[in-house]
């Protein structure tokens, strides 16, 4: 369609403005970028203009590798249909999905998102359980349908958002920097605040116990992303599994955003907590930009689905195509390597981003493999959030031809999750960037505290920096 690359960046806004829905996010709309092609770990405009991309974790090998590109024009070329007929790509792909998990977890559904895999995980939790109560975390993000939508805090705290079901409880997220109990990250404290947050869970469990029901479902990405590149505390899951089963539920990891290998260490993010799930939700990065998601259970769940006489059918999901393509994604993870180099360049981009707490407003970093959160506050002795502040550097960056992005209840956490091809001196010009670009800030901060005007009706140049600097930020 090359007509429509060739059309003035100003036409395309206008239509967009004209025909597709206002609540559809815009990455900064005050001045979009329009992007038209994609190589590796970089995305280019319009003018030829290269961004390194940071964010795209959709784009997990790369941004149109070549022979997941060449995987899908294949298989588009001989068969899409659904999956009611046989086809070697489904079988093969459902059988190295499951040779990469615990031995339990054994058993495939396909669909085409991570918002249909958890919807249909909650389907299959309330059918297996026969129990109604789901526990989530606060600030958590599942999916954008509305059964997700209600077990996802972090739309449901918004000014605009829906009322919370009843059956809904929150728990709160094992936040250790901000969050409700926070401590230094010594080893010991580290497995208490485990215990603390974990307990919280208990108390839910108890609570619905007392009622006289149980719980259906405790759900939970294995690290929150939305919510602030969150790491767990040690030990947590495993209590908070133990205290689910106990009320009769049952444990949903959803690895939409941070499966695939993405930690370094493991294929999936549980793994990195010694837990074995229920059942496993994946999706974005499966399909590298093609809509491919799937759910993974246990025979026991998958037997009780099956014995309400009411068959699954998905239309697209587990079609030839997405099959053929998720297999082309899991071959360049393995020919390439691509969990072992999350754990390389993850380990120096997190040891690079420590540097960075030589800027005051740098509160803390933390992360695994190539899942890493900079969170930035006013105060390090308050933690008091730097929202602006992060807005700032995002736009800033964008003009260094760099694309991060921010997260957390208040929007002051710096997230990279970059494509998996990402390199060492990628993470390097990312930090080197980021530390100008702090300077900035911390030259803000110096001016604020000492200008004082010169005299009546003149400014001082300080006075003059203090209010561009203000400008910036605020329009921003």
């Amino acid at each position: 369609m090359a007509y429509i690359q060739s059309m003035p960046k100003s036409e395309t806004i206008k239509l967009r403005e004209k025909y597709v829905g206002a609540a559809c996010q815009l990455f900064f709309r005050s001045s979009p970028l329009k992007i038209v092609r994609g190589v590796a770990q970089f995305m280019y405009d319009e003018m030829g203009e290269r961004y390194l991309d940071c964010i795209n974790n959709v784009a997990h090998v790369g941004h149109c590798h070549p022979h997941v590109v060449e995987a899908g024009r294949n298989q588009m070329s001989l068969i899409s249909t659904n999956n009611r007929y046989l086809h070697d790509e489904l079988v093969i792909l459902a059988e190295r999905l499951v040779q990469t998990m615990p031995e339990q977890l054994s058993v495939c559904f396909f669909v085409n998102s991570g918002s249909e895999a958890n919807d249909l995980a909650l389907r299959l939790a309330r059918i297996h359980t026969k129990n109604m109560d789901v526990i989530t975390l606060d600030h958590a993000y599942h999916g954008h349908l509305t059964s997700m939508i209600d077990v996802s805090p972090y739309k449901l705290n918004l000014p605009g958002g829906p009322d919370k079901p009843e059956w809904v409880h929150v728990a709160p997220v094992p936040d250790v920097y901000r969050g409700k109990y926070i401590s230094p990250r010594d080893s010991d404290s580290e497995e208490e605040l485990g215990k603390m947050y974990a307990d919280e869970v208990g108390k839910i469990c108890d609570e619905v116990k007392q009622k006289g029901e149980g719980v259906c479902a405790f759900i939970a990405e294995s690290l929150q992303s939305c919510g602030g590149q969150i790491i767990p505390p040690k030990g947590y899951l495993e209590r908070v599994y133990e205290h689910v089963r106990a009320a009769k539920g049952v444990c949903i990891a959803d690895e939409v955003q941070v499966g695939f290998g993405r930690v370094g260490t493991h294929m999936w993010a549980f793994e990195t907590q010694g837990v074995v799930p229920d059942i496993v939700t994946m999706g974005k990065p499966m399909g590298n930009g093609h809509p491919v998601a799937a759910v993974v259970t246990t025979p026991e769940i998958a037997r009780s689905f099956t014995e309400t006489g009411v068959e699954y059918f998905n239309t697209y999901g587990g079609n030839p195509v997405s099959c053929a393509i998720a297999n082309a994604v899991l071959d360049v993870i393995e020919e390439e390597r691509l969990m072992e180099r999350a754990a390389r360049v993850g380990s120096h981009l997190l040891k690079r981003c420590e540097t960075l707490k030589k800027h005051a407003i740098v509160g803390d970093v933390r992360g695994l493999g190539l899942f890493v959160g900079v969170e930035l506050v006013k105060d390090r002795s308050k933690r008091t959030p730097a929202t602006n502040e992060a807005k700032f550097v995002v736009e800033r960056m964008r003009e260094e031809k760099i694309l991060i992005s921010r997260d957390g209840p208040d929007n002051n956490v710096l997230k990279f999750k970059p494509p998996m091809v990402f390199g060492v001196q990628d993470a390097d010009r990312v930090v080197d960037t980021l530390d100008r670009v702090l300077a900035e800030l911390d030259t803000q901060t110096v001016v604020m505290k000492h200008v004082t005007p010169i005299s009546d009706g003149v400014e001082s140049s300080d006075m003059k920096l203090k209010k561009k600097l203000n400008k910036q930020i605020k329009a921003m």
